[in-house]
């Protein structure tokens, strides 16, 4: 999966980019509080992804 497709998912369902890290951009969801950093690969694998989401409870 594209890492630009992720992000464009993860802000359709309310999460926003908390900030900028060293190697990783940290997203938050304001729903439910939960932060999961955002590898800067440009591709991201869609088991990795699927990770991400069950961590931000999108």
């Amino acid at each position: 999966m594209k890492r630009r497709d992720l992000i464009r998912e993860l802000v359709a369902a309310g999460c926003y980019l908390k900030r900028h890290g060293s190697r990783h951009d940290l997203y938050a969801n304001p729903g439910t509080g939960r932060i999961a950093p955002v590898p800067r690969h440009n591709d991201i694998a869609e088991t990795l992804a699927a990770v991400i989401r069950k961590q931000l409870a999108v």
